[in-house]
């Protein structure tokens, strides 16, 4: 699995067109290239002039995307960076892209990434319990299992993984460790599923901690939160010949689990508002001005047809909101 050829299906690739609208000329970010799946339909949508610009944390995935977007790498359109959204702002303003039509997140992990045993996200095969998306990252898996107090086990699984099971399963796996290192993911797969009733078809028991572990790795929900501010700052505001929505930027975000999802939709609902005072305060004193307009009161999930050629998509979720316009006169 560690080809360039990528076995990712892109989620929701029609409704992400429709709503971000790529136009000729425009320039585009797609902050988690993964398959190259939607930077490709992105860069058809904007021929023949318009530009990506790609940004993955796998090193791996930008060099799957290399090889499949090549002639877009050599002719200009394409530029991949291998980074972190986190690093938006930084990274936006070194490769030119500070005023954008829009910019998409797609929240969930490649089918390259987690069919791969190599890389340990899933314990349906035995593998190393690494999980890092960034492999230069100094923190696995396995370190956390190994090196974490119970507490901070039990923490780490009930906020990030919603497990109700999580201290004792905590205490499980520092009472194991005592006779060994954990460090491939079928053993704490077992020691999560010990004594739990399981029936195939069922949700696996380690599902849950699975999930937790890998948000804790790769810190994605502190990352998404310092991510989505930085896309308001490079949104484009201006409209194209005072043409109503012409050219103002988007940005359109798939989350894949309720903990991110939920952060998506505060943060649009708060800068979509033009104060966000406390409820009791009699007047105004934040200052604070709407800079979105939201596109998807309601966030759009796949079609039935969609989950059933792509069951990895059936969770998925994704949100739009328009920057607010301001004058270009």
């Amino acid at each position: 699995m560690d080809s360039v050829h990528s076995q990712h299906i892109s989620v929701m690739p029609d409704e992400v067109l429709n709503y971000l609208q790529p136009s000729p000329g425009g320039h585009y970010i797609d902050g988690t290239a993964g398959g190259g799946g939607h930077t490709a339909a992105i860069l058809e949508r904007s021929a023949p002039e318009g530009r990506v610009l790609g940004i993955d944390t796998d090193e791996q995935a930008l060099d799957r995307v290399r090889e499949r977007l090549s002639e877009y790498v050599r002719n200009g359109r394409l530029v991949l960076v291998h980074g972190n959204f986190a690093d938006l702002t930084t990274i936006a303003r070194q490769t030119g892209f500070t005023s954008v039509q829009g910019v998409l997140l797609d929240l969930g992990f490649s089918s390259d990434q987690m069919d791969n045993p190599q890389r340990g996200f899933s314990f349906s095969a035995d593998g190393p319990l690494d999980m890092r998306l960034d492999r230069t990252r100094p923190v696995s898996a396995a370190d956390l299992v190994n090196s974490a107090s119970e507490q901070e086990l039990a923490d780490i699984f009930w906020r990030y993984g919603e497990e109700r099971r999580s201290r004792q399963i905590a205490r499980r796996i520092v009472n194991a460790r005592e006779k060994g290192a954990i460090t491939r993911t079928t053993q704490l797969a077992a020691l999560v599923a010990a004594g739990v009733p399981f029936k195939p078809g069922t949700i696996h028991p380690a599902t849950r901690v699975f999930q937790a572990l890998r948000i804790a790795v790769n810190q994605e929900l502190e990352q998404l939160t310092v991510a989505l501010p930085s896309i308001l700052d490079i949104l484009n505001t201006q409209t194209i010949n005072g043409m109503r929505g012409e050219g103002i930027g988007r940005m359109a975000v798939i989350a894949f689990h309720s903990l991110e999802d939920r952060i998506v939709k505060e943060f649009m609902r708060q800068e979509a508002k033009d104060c966000i005072c406390p409820p009791r305060t009699p007047v105004c004193i934040c200052g604070h001005k709407a800079r979105l307009r939201i596109l998807t009161p309601r966030p759009l999930t796949p079609t039935e047809q969609e989950v059933e050629q792509n069951p990895r998509a059936r969770s998925a979720k994704l949100r739009v909101a328009e920057a607010v316009a301001t004058d270009n006169r």
